[in-house]
This record gives structure tokens, C-alpha cells and sequence, in this order.
């Protein structure tokens, strides 16, 4: 947790991202303070980088060093270390804009380095005009996107912070050389350089921008140069995509890469149905490659849905491709050759909500270029998952022979234990594994399995002490529609009081296809109860069960489910009450329902719609619908097209109904779509003018989600003196 004067450091909103502007790089309130380096081999730890804000540690390809960010006051550096913490120094003073920092290609890095520029343009210098947009015609259907471009001040501004140069950088240069500038300046977006070093894949963002759609969506120039910068080829050069359908994406090259196991070759995705996901057409998208010089790219396949994403295997032959049916919320993976011609078969497909079904993620193996590629040993790769049950997750590491699809668990979880794969500890397919293993009663730690045998790698110290005694229970219950729910029961340290312990109802609506998938458990009930300032669970230590991760599914057809919302979320809502009643441990008269973000819909909704809560909160909520008119969360439909749902589902619009009290919070910068600070606000003022109880709080310097201890502490503080307030005194 930052402490409040980093979280309030002041940024310029520019383009969909928030810029700082004394560092000149994009705002971090996330950020780390120190690394600990362990030797696998003998358990030897050394600190480097302590008392530092840092950011994204990466090792080199061949793991001989690491190279980190620190943040300082008014600058972003890049800094290199040796594995065994020696040798640690700045490297030089990066841009980190739009781009990642910095690359690392082999034993070299590639990095964008300022450009002397002078000061930053003001933002609020005198206008030379006004802002003038014009409507041609065309659908321009786009989310509320937050910190846009306003004006051609901003537009200014936004291109001083971004524009810089890449540079060549070695990690074993003497001190003072630093990097080595090359190419044109410009707005970069993605570098990478291609696996045997010899060219760079550059995308630039390029006037003219756009005041209705972020960077990402800005006109944008995507080629190929070599090592001095010169320009081999140009793979796209397009304007700003201001018409992308709902749910729909670009035209053109996206998701342009390089082949991780050969040379100099570029893969990406084009869609055959100009990005719109509502046209019939039999294939979405085509998956296509070029070798230099890139001027006659070759179809590999065709997508009957839109692609998601390729990996190759590390044989450099075979690729996993993903393609995602939204109709379905269906997921499948080919494998096939990645030469043209090549025939693909199906490898998994699925529903993408079928959580008992996943069959894990593919293990990445590290090139020596610094590309990735899925690990392979005997013809067979690696999976690692969640491991969902109808009793909850089981982490597990799987080995899966291509050829049958035959499987042998190498890394499981037990009822009792979660084990979670971290990584191999030598070659792919060996006995050697580095794994995180924790318990309810024990903390995670990090440990070395190798044949047979264990030794722990970290000894990292029980961080809540406090929280011993808290008893944990998962509970499976149904809806009154027959749908299976479950959720956490977490109750205090103690004996409960006469009645029961009051409850806070924590949840998230999910949307569904099926009941089947909408029913499955989704819960890990074999770990430590770590406690975040902003996990509900910190109401324990204030005497209040909390019934976590409560089910809330809404089920049926893409389309229209939200025309049954309200009723779906009730009957939830109802279950999860009796449920808890049942095990004699809470009092079903004192309860009270919360959530954050698509949960504080919910929480408002709950409220006006239903007499099952005694209080609510709410925290960066979402409250009126006709300020999202071309959807939210999974809402398909426009305002236009489902005006009644719209205005139905909208607790401002019937804020005259919400007679439970209602703790509002909110950050004051919220930079989700959709989620402005004005909804808590109008929703508070709707329901003090209708006469109702609310409380609104709004966190200063705070996005979306919440990170300032100071913030973070007086949250805690409304939270359970708003439920002490309203929920604890029985009601008789």
C-alpha cells in the first residue's frame, strides 16, 4: 500500500492513459519495493533494489542477469544487476509512455529513450479555436472510455510526453556508455526484435488522433526496420478506428508478431468480416505469416470464429491457435502446422465458462533470443490450471502426450493443501519443480520438489497472525430455478453471539450460457485467508461472517439475459441468505450485501428491488445505464435498442425505492469505462432527495481500484462503522 503522496502525484489524463507528469512516464500506483534473488540450488537469498519503487523485473534470456525500472521523482531509469545480485547499476534514463521499456533481445536490450524536448506544452494555455467532431453517417459505437483527448492542447500535450527514440543498450557496457540512439523519433506503441536480431518490428502511433477512442485505437504505422533503423517494410499504416463495432475489432494487421522459433518471420490476424462480430460470413478471421521482405504475406488458416491468439511449440514446426465463439462463449484450440498448407486439428473446444473442463494453460519455455515458446519434451507439452471441482480448486500441473491426448499429473493439489506450479527447475519434463504451497492454517511459501523429496526455498512469515481462529466453510446451495450455487463462508475467531454472527453478502454477477457452467464451483477453499485492505474479509476482525464470492449468475441467451436481471440477482440473493441461515452460525435477520465495481450494481439493485438487506456497499459503481448507451459489462444491445432493459436494470432511476441505507464509495479519478465518479454522486443526491439514508465517500487521488494505505484504512473504517451502525443491533 503506497502511501498517499504517491498515489496523488499528479498526472495529465491524455488519450485513455494518465500520464505523470514530472516523471514523464505512465502513472504506477502499483509498484514493488525491493527484489529477494534465491539460489534453486541451495536456498541462498540476496536482496537487491531494497527501499527502491521499482517495476517489472524481467531476467535476460539467458538468466545470467536481470534488469528492473525504478521510479525516482522525476524520472523512470533502467537498471541491471548479475543473477547473484552483483554488479547492480543504472543503465540509462527510458521512456515509459506507451510502450514497455525496454526489450530484452538476446544479451542486448532494446529501449525507448527520451528525446530532448523542453517543457510540456500547457494544458491550460488559451484555446485557438473550438473543438469541433463531425457525424458522417457511419456507426461510431463505442464504450464511455475515460481520460480522452479534449482538445488540441491535450493533443499536444499527449505527443510531448510520448515521442521518443529506441536505443541499444548492453547490460555489460562500462559505466557512462549508457544507450545508443537510432532511428527516427517517434510515438511508440510495441518493439521487438526479431529472434535472430537482425530486424525490428516497430508500431508508432501517428496523428491524426482521436477525441472518442484511446491511444490503441489511434492511426498507427506498423513496420519493419533494421538494426540502424532504416525502414525494410511497411506492414500497416492506418487512420483512427473510430467505427469498431460492439464486441467487434480493427480491419488490417492486429496482433502482429514475430515467430518465435524461426528467424525473421511475422505472424498476425486480418478479419474477414470488416471486425463486425454481427455479420454472417463462414470465417472471421485468417491467420497469416510473411518472411522478408514482408510483401507477400501467406494465409496459414482460416478462423470460423475470432482468433484470440497464436503460440508456437518449441520444435518450431506446430502452433496453438485460439478462436472464440461469442454466441457460445465458446473457446478452441488447433493445433496445427505453421507453414502454409499445413493441415490443424482440434486440440481442446469447449465452453469458455466451463471451469471443471479447462484443461490448463501451456507452459512457456524461454528462448535463447528471449522469444517464448510452449515447452515441449517428447512430444509433449505442459499444462498448468486452476483445477476447478465441485469442492473447489485444485492447482494442478499436467503432462499431455500430443499424439493421444493422454495425460499424467505431475503437480497436484490436495483437499487439504494448494499447490500451485511455478515453474520447472531444470529441463521441461524433469523431477525437478519449483512450487507455491500453502493451506487454511498455513501460509504460502515457495519450495523446491525434486525426486521425491522437498526443501523450502522461502520462509516468509505468517502476515496475519490475527486472523487465526477464523473458520472457513464452502457452501453449495440452489436457486429457486433449480440453478446450483455455492459461495465461502467465513466465520470470526470465537463463539458466535446467541443469535448468530451478522453477515456481509460479498458478490459479483457472472453471465452464462448454460446452467450447467452458471452452477460450477468457483472457489478456493484449501488456502491461506489472505487479507487485502479491499477483500471484505478485513470485517472478520470486526465480528461479521462474510459470505465471499457469492454467486450471482445470470443465465441465458447473449442477447436478452438482462432482461431478467433483477429477478436472477433476487433469487441469487435469497439462496445465499437461506444457505448461510442454515448452518445456525449467522443471523439471517442482520444482513447486509456489498461489492465493488459490477458488484455495486448489483448491491444498488439489490436494494431498491428487494426487502432481503438491512444495508449495502457499494464501492465504484456503475448506477445509470442511459450514461453507457452502447453497453456495459456483456450487454450486447444499445440504449436505443433496449430502452425498457436500460431504464429497468438502473438503480438512479429507481432510487426512490432504496429504503436500506447505502454506503457509497467511489475514487475520485475512476478511470474505468463507464464508472465515473458522477454516478455515486448523482445515485447519492437521487437518494437524499428522496428521502433515503446514504453515506457518499470519495477517496482522493483513487482510480477504479484503491491502492493509498491512508485511503485504504479510512475505507475500512466507513465499512464497519457503516455496518455497526445499520446491520449489527439485532432487530428485536
Amino acid at each position: 500500500m503506497p502511501p498517499i503522496a504517491e498515489v496523488a502525484r499528479t498526472f495529465a489524463p491524455l488519450a485513455g492513459m494518465r500520464i505523470d507528469e514530472r516523471r514523464g512516464a505512465q502513472r504506477r500506483v502499483r509498484t514493488l519495493a525491493g527484489l529477494e534473488i534465491v539460489d534453486v540450488a541451495d536456498g541462498a537469498a540476496t536482496k537487491i533494489a531494497q527501499d527502491s519503487t521499482i517495476s517489472s523485473p524481467r531476467w535476460s534470456p539467458d538468466g545470467t542477469r536481470l534488469a528492473w525500472l525504478v521510479l525516482a521523482d522525476d524520472r523512470v531509469t533502467l537498471w541491471s544487476a548479475k543473477a547473484d545480485g552483483t554488479d547492480a547499476r543504472a543503465i540509462t534514463d527510458v521512456l515509459d509512455v506507451l510502450a514497455p521499456a525496454f526489450d530484452l533481445a538476446g544479451t542486448e536490450m532494446l529501449v525507448v529513450v527520451p528525446t530532448a524536448k523542453g517543457p510540456a506544452p500547457d494544458r491550460r494555455s488559451l484555446p485557438n479555436g473550438p473543438v469541433i467532431e463531425d457525424a458522417a453517417g457511419e456507426r461510431a459505437q463505442n464504450r464511455t472510455y475515460q481520460d480522452l483527448l479534449a482538445n488540441e492542447r491535450d493533443a499536444a500535450a499527449f505527443e510531448h510526453y510520448a515521442t521518443g527514440q529506441l536505443a541499444w543498450v548492453s547490460p555489460d557496457a562500462p559505466d557512462g556508455v549508457g544507450a545508443k540512439p537510432f532511428g527516427a523519433t517517434g510515438m511508440f506503441s510495441e518493439f521487438s526484435t526479431s529472434p535472430d536480431g537482425t530486424l525490428i518490428l516497430v508500431e508508432r502511433v501517428r496523428r491524426p488522433f482521436s477525441y472518442v477512442v484511446p491511444f490503441e485505437r489511434f492511426g498507427r504505422v506498423v513496420e519493419v526496420w533494421d538494426r540502424s533503423g532504416n525502414v525494410v517494410a511497411t506492414i500497416a499504416d492506418q487512420e483512427p478506428a473510430e467505427t469498431i463495432p460492439i464486441d467487434g475489432v480493427r480491419t488490417g494487421p492486429r496482433q502482429l508478431e514475430w515467430l518465435a522459433t524461426e528467424p525473421a518471420t511475422l505472424t498476425w490476424f486480418e478479419a474477414l468480416d470488416d471486425g463486425d462480430p454481427r455479420k454472417q460470413v463462414p470465417h472471421r478471421d485468417q491467420l497469416l505469416r510473411a518472411e522478408a521482405p514482408f510483401t507477400a504475406p501467406v494465409e496459414i488458416m482460416k478462423l470460423e470464429h475470432r482468433a484470440r491468439d497464436i503460440s508456437p511449440l518449441e520444435d518450431g514446426k506446430r502452433a496453438l491457435v485460439r478462436e472464440y465463439d461469442r454466441d457460445r462463449r465458446w473457446t478452441t484450440t488447433w493445433i496445427g502446422d505453421v507453414r502454409p498448407g499445413g493441415a490443424a486439428t482440434k486440440l481442446f473446444d469447449r465452453s469458455s465458462l466451463d471451469a471443471y473442463g479447462d484443461p490448463g494453460t501451456p507452459v512457456m519455455r524461454t528462448l535463447p533470443s528471449g522469444h517464448h515458446a510452449i515447452a515441449l519434451a517428447d512430444d509433449a507439452i505442459f499444462l498448468h490450471g486452476d483445477g476447478a471441482t465441485p469442492n473447489g480448486d485444485r492447482p494442478f500441473l499436467d503432462r499431455m502426450v500430443l499424439a493421444d491426448k493422454a495425460t499424467t499429473r505431475l503437480v497436484a493439489s490436495t483437499d487439504d493443501t494448494q499447490v500451485d506450479f511455478v515453474g520447472f527447475a531444470g529441463p521441461p519434463g524433469g523431477d525437478r519443480f519449483v512450487v507455491s504451497r500453502q493451506s487454511q492454517e498455513v501460509a504460502p511459501n515457495v519450495y523446491l520438489l525434486a525426486a521425491g523429496s522437498e526443501r523450502a526455498l522461502t520462509t516468509w512469515p505468517e502476515p496475519h497472525p490475527s486472523m487465526r481462529g477464523v473458520t472457513r466453510k464452502l457452501l453449495k446451495y440452489k436457486r429457486e430455478d433449480g440453478v446450483e450455487l455455492s459461495g465461502t463462508l467465513y466465520l470470526p475467531a470465537g463463539s458466535p453471539p446467541p443469535d448468530g454472527w451478522p453477515l456481509l453478502v460479498w458478490a459479483y454477477p457472472i453471465e452464462f450460457n448454460d446452467r450447467d457452467t452458471a452452477g460450477q464451483v468457483r472457489a478456493a477453499t484449501n488456502v491461506y485467508p489472505r487479507v487485502t485492505a479491499s477483500s471484505p474479509l478485513a470485517v472478520l476482525a470486526a465480528g461479521y461472517a462474510v459470505l465471499d464470492d457469492a454467486a450471482m449468475p445470470v443465465v441465458g441467451d447473449p442477447e436478452t439475459m438482462n432482461d431478467t436481471l433483477l429477478k436472477q440477482l433476487e433469487g441469487a440473493a435469497s439462496a445465499a441468505i437461506d444457505a448461510a441461515a442454515a448452518t445456525g452460525a449467522v443471523d439471517r435477520t442482520r444482513v447486509a450485501v456489498g461489492g465493488h465495481s459490477y458488484g455495486a450494481f448489483m448491491t444498488a439493485n439489490l436494494l431498491a428491488h428487494t426487502e432481503l438487506f438491512r444495508a449495502g456497499i457499494a464501492r465504484s459503481g456503475a448506477y445509470n445505464r442511459t450514461l453507457t448507451p452502447f453497453g456495459y459489462q456483456s450487454e450486447r444491445r444499445t440504449l436505443w435498442e433496449a430502452p425498457e432493459t436500460y431504464a429497468k436494470v438502473s438503480p438512479l432511476l429507481h432510487a426512490d425505492k432504496i429504503d436500506e441505507p447505502i454506503l457509497l464509495i467511489h475514487g475520485e479519478l475512476d478511470d474505468n469505462s463507464g464508472t465515473f465518479p458522477l454516478q455515486s454522486q448523482r445515485l447519492f443526491s437521487a437518494i437524499r432527495g428522496s428521502g433515503g439514508v446514504a453515506r457518499l465517500v470519495i477517496l482522493p487521488g483513487e482510480a477504479h481500484g484503491y491502492t493509498a494505505r491512508e485511503n485504504l484504512l479510512h475505507m475500512l473504517a466507513e465499512e464497519i462503522d457503516w455496518l455497526d451502525a445499520h446491520v449489527r443491533k439485532p432487530s428485536r
